[in-house]
């Protein structure tokens, strides 16, 4: 009779390392590239949503206080 599982994974994970320190600091830095690159794109295809939100930005920095 075949094995069946009961959890929702596959196995390999479980047998895995704990991620290092070094492999998170690379995913995370491949993460905030994509996320740069997707706003990049938004900006361009909205560009007068693009700008509003630069002025409403220029406006927080202008009243805040430090």
């Amino acid at each position: 009779m075949p094995e069946t599982q009961t959890d929702d994974t596959d196995g390999s994970e479980a047998y895995e390392a704990p991620e290092t320190a070094a492999q998170r600091r690379a995913r995370r830095a491949q993460f905030l590239r994509d996320l740069n690159e997707a706003r990049e794109l938004r900006d361009r295809v909205q560009p007068r949503r693009a700008r509003a939100a630069r002025m409403r930005q220029q406006m927080r920095m202008r009243t805040f206080r430090w």
